[in-house]
C-alpha cells in the first residue's frame, strides 16, 4: 500500500529540522517533512523526528546514490521501519555530475541501486526516486513507489504526471512570503541561483522553455518567480496550489527566509483546511 503523505510537506536541510519543529509543523497539520542535503547511510535525525511526532511522515529527499551505499540504507530502512512503520520515505537520487565523483551514467546507476534494495527487500511502496527527465520519471513509476521532482514548475508537474500514470507525484516548490517584490526576488535567488550551475536542473528548465537568458547567473526575474513563488501568504497559497491542480498528490513547500516556521504557520490555515 502506497504510503499517505497527506496534501502538504516541508522541505528543509536535513540538519536544520529538530523535533521540537517537527511536532510544531504536525500539529499544523502538515503531513510530512523531507529531509534535503543528501544525508548519510545511517539516516542522520529521521528516527529521532519521527519519535517527536506520532503521524508525521518523514523521507529522505533525497539519498545521494554515490555517497550511500544501498546495503547500508537497506539496513536503515529496515531499522526504521520496524521501529515507526509506514511512516518513512526513502528518497533517492543520483545527485549532480559537478559535483559527485565518480559520476558515471546516472540512469544505469539508478538501476543498479534499485536492483540492490530490491535484494534487500526494500518494498517498492517504501522509497522514491528524485526525477526531472521522462526516462527517469517512467523508471520512478517502474521501479519506486513514485517521483521527487525538485526545482520545478506546475507545468512540469502536468507532464510528469503524464508519464507517471497512478504513481505519486511529490515536487519541490520553494516559496518566500514577502509582499515586497525586490526582496522577495533577493530572497529566492539567494537560493535558486546555486543550481544554475547544475546541467541536470538547467537541462529540465530548458525543457519547459526557459531561455539561455532566463538560465544565466543570476537568473532572469521571469524564472525567479516560477521557481520562488513570492507574495502575501494568500498569494503563495494560491501559486503553490497550482501544483495540486496539476496532478500533485504532495508538495513539498521549502520555505525561504530567516524564520521557516513563522512562513509554514502563517500558510498552514490557507492550505491544510483546504487540501
Amino acid at each position: 500500500m502506497t504510503i499517505d503523505l497527506g496534501r502538504y510537506g516541508v522541505w528543509r536541510y536535513y540538519k536544520l529540522f529538530t523535533p521540537e519543529a517537527a511536532a510544531d509543523i504536525e500539529r499544523l497539520g502538515y503531513g510530512a517533512l523531507w529531509l534535503g542535503g543528501s544525508p548519510t547511510a545511517d539516516l542522520p535525525v529521521v528516527e529521532d523526528l519521527l519519535a517527536a511526532t506520532d503521524t508525521l511522515k518523514v523521507g529522505t529527499s533525497i539519498v545521494n546514490i554515490w555517497t550511500a551505499p544501498a546495503g547500508e540504507i537497506a539496513e536503515s530502512y529496515h531499522r526504521i521501519e520496524q521501529r515507526f512503520p509506514g511512516r518513512f520515505v526513502l528518497g533517492i537520487g543520483c545527485g549532480h555530475p559537478e559535483a559527485d565523483k565518480p559520476y558515471r551514467s546516472p540512469y544505469e546507476a539508478l538501476v543498479e541501486y534499485l536492483d540492490e534494495l530490491d535484494e534487500a527487500k526494500v518494498p517498492q511502496a517504501g522509497r522514491m526516486l528524485a526525477a526531472l527527465g521522462p526516462k527517469v520519471l517512467k523508471l520512478a513509476a517502474d521501479r519506486t513507489a513514485g517521483a521527487l521532482p525538485y526545482l520545478t514548475t506546475p507545468a512540469h508537474t502536468a507532464q510528469a504526471r503524464e508519464i507517471l500514470g497512478e504513481a505519486l507525484l511529490v515536487p519541490e516548490q520553494k516559496l518566500v512570503v514577502d509582499t515586497d517584490p525586490e526582496s522577495a526576488r533577493a530572497t529566492g535567488r539567494s537560493v535558486v541561483t546555486m543550481y544554475l550551475g547544475l546541467r541536470n536542473y538547467t537541462n529540465n528548465l530548458r525543457r519547459l522553455g526557459y531561455t539561455d537568458e532566463d538560465l544565466a547567473k543570476p537568473g532572469s526575474d521571469t524564472l525567479l518567480d516560477a521557481l520562488a513563488v513570492h507574495g502575501s501568504a494568500e498569494e503563495v497559497a494560491a501559486q503553490v496550489r497550482a501544483h495540486i491542480e496539476a496532478g500533485a498528490d504532495h508538495l513539498a513547500l521549502q520555505p525561504l527566509g530567516e524564520d521557516y516556521l513563522a512562513t509554514v504557520r502563517a500558510l498552514a490555515p490557507l492550505l491544510i483546511r483546504q487540501a
